[in-house]
């Protein structure tokens, strides 16, 4: 519990009225989740303005208010704070109801549209190995030490990273690795937090349903850098050529790292193969489980935070050889008596389906084929769908399109676009198969000896959204079965 004037004390207020010498018990924006003593956000979402539900908040116990505007007719008892953007003050609120645990730990966000989760996780296992206790904040799954909290959004909302790194600070967590999604970024959800340092991955096509276009995209992407305070690090991929523009304007100090050029962090790739990378990394010969060159930039990245973190060269490169991907990123399985290789890939951007499939290819020893079955998501951009057909075509002798999480859209409809992106020549490697369990099956009876079968967009989700009911849905799971082998 937190006296309210002392919990609006740092905002930016425009007016305030009602008795301010309130005790609040819980900070809410979903007037459903108000209690006795709580004080209400009113913030506008994409789809709903919590400014309607001013009035059923204070019904159901919200003892203030924070909005942008107020109808008349809210009680006298109940203090109202109008502010000129809701939204940066939820975290401000958020991060000082908690006592700004943020400022206990090594918070470091990784942002980039592909490899946040990879980069997030390894971090996490990494930290660990090196016999820290660690907090993970990620699209996969939300970790306090080892103890494991499901995740439903790549970045929580404001209050439930404050409250999570409350949790990782009592549990006596050193360091937190967060990863910090572009819809975060916009909607402030990360406004209040003190960041050790930022990771830029890589930035390529996505969330233009969001975003509108690129150009703003990758605004709100550099804003995440810009904001960083000067005793931070920023650490972009030099190799991007986004990856300056991150740092023209951030005040935090500047690094980077690449597989191509001379910078802070170099890695050269030595070999890639199942077996894994064999990297040059800072000098010094380096083994990796990971495969493919997204995941030498990935292992780069890591190195380089960890660097910046102070810790130790050849300590960093011993515990970070040991490490295995997140789950769902290039996991692959293995029937060996017909030397099939079936792999589970987040892939769902063009950009990554060509890395994925640029890394498939690699593997080949002679005239295997690469089965592709991808989809592209319901009510998410549309105007990569197109692309998403052609790139996989491009990278695979087969191709099966099929349903990814249609949500409220028809899966046939969804196809129509991907196919529209197809060239003529392309259209006889593809099939449509919207069934996605019927997909994946189909790909594994169609594959002979030593071909490769991609599973592309789900990863390690464990669920397909239909009309908006999840329902229980592996493909990995799917792939052992297709391949009539058993998981373990």
């Amino acid at each position: 519990m937190v006296d309210l004037s002392e919990l609006i004390d740092k905002l930016p207020v425009r007016k305030i009225e009602g008795p301010a010498d309130q005790t609040i018990r819980q900070i809410d924006f979903d007037s459903r989740q108000v209690g006795p003593g709580s004080l209400f956000v009113a913030l506008r979402g994409s789809q709903v303005d919590g400014h309607r539900f001013i009035e059923s908040a204070i019904q159901i116990g919200a003892v203030a208010v924070v909005a942008e505007t107020f109808d008349s007719g809210v009680p006298k008892e109940v203090c109202t704070i109008q502010v000129e953007d809701t939204a940066p003050c939820l975290g401000l609120l958020a991060s000082h109801f908690y006592a700004h645990p943020s400022r206990e730990i090594q918070l470091v966000g990784i942002t980039g549209t592909n490899g946040k989760t990879t980069v997030a996780t390894l971090l996490h296992q990494l930290f660990s190995q090196l016999g820290y206790k660690v907090g993970l904040l990620s699209t996969v799954e939300n970790k306090i030490g080892r103890q494991t909290i499901p995740a439903t959004h790549t970045t929580p909302d404001a209050v439930a990273i404050n409250a999570l790194l409350r949790d990782m600070v009592e549990a006596g967590c050193d360091y937190a690795f967060m990863e910090v999604s572009s819809h975060a970024i916009h909607q402030r959800r990360i406004a209040g937090l003190a960041f050790a340092g930022g990771v830029f991955t890589n930035l390529s096509h996505d969330h233009l349903d969001y975003h509108q276009t690129f150009a703003e995209y990758l605004r709100v992407k550099k804003r995440f850098f810009d904001d960083l305070p000067p005793v931070a690090f920023a650490l972009t991929n030099q190799d991007d050529k986004r990856g300056a523009v991150m740092l023209q304007n951030t005040r935090a100090r500047k690094r980077a790292y690449s597989l191509r050029t001379l910078t802070d962090f170099k890695a050269k790739v030595l070999d890639n193969g199942l077996s894994g990378l064999h990297l040059e990394l800072d000098g010094e010969d380096f083994y990796s489980r990971l495969i493919g060159d997204f995941n030498a930039y990935n292992l780069v990245a890591v190195y380089g935070t960890a660097r910046l973190l102070g810790q130790e060269k050849l300590e960093v490169l011993t515990a970070l050889s040991q490490l295995a991907a997140a789950e769902g990123r290039f996991d692959y399985v293995l029937d060996q008596e017909r030397q099939i290789i079936g792999i589970v890939d987040y892939a769902h951007t063009p950009d990554a389906l060509e890395k994925v499939l640029r890394t498939i290819a690699a593997l080949k020893t002679g005239h295997e084929r690469i089965i592709t079955v991808v989809g592209c998501g319901g009510d998410r951009d549309r105007s990569k769908r197109p692309i998403m057909a052609r790139t996989a075509c491009e990278g695979s002798q087969q191709v099966i399109l099929t349903s990814d999480n249609p949500r409220t859209e028809d899966p046939e409809a969804i196809l129509d676009e991907m196919e529209a992106g197809l060239r003529a020549e392309q259209k006889p490697q593809v099939l449509r198969i919207s069934d996605r369990r019927q997909a994946i099956r189909t790909a594994c009876r169609l594959a002979q000896r030593g071909d490769l079968i991609l599973v592309a967009g789900k990863g390690h989700e464990k669920y397909q959204d239909i009309n908006g009911v999840k329902q229980p849905f592996d493909d990995k799971a799917i792939l052992w079965q297709a391949l009539g082998l058993t998981p373990h």
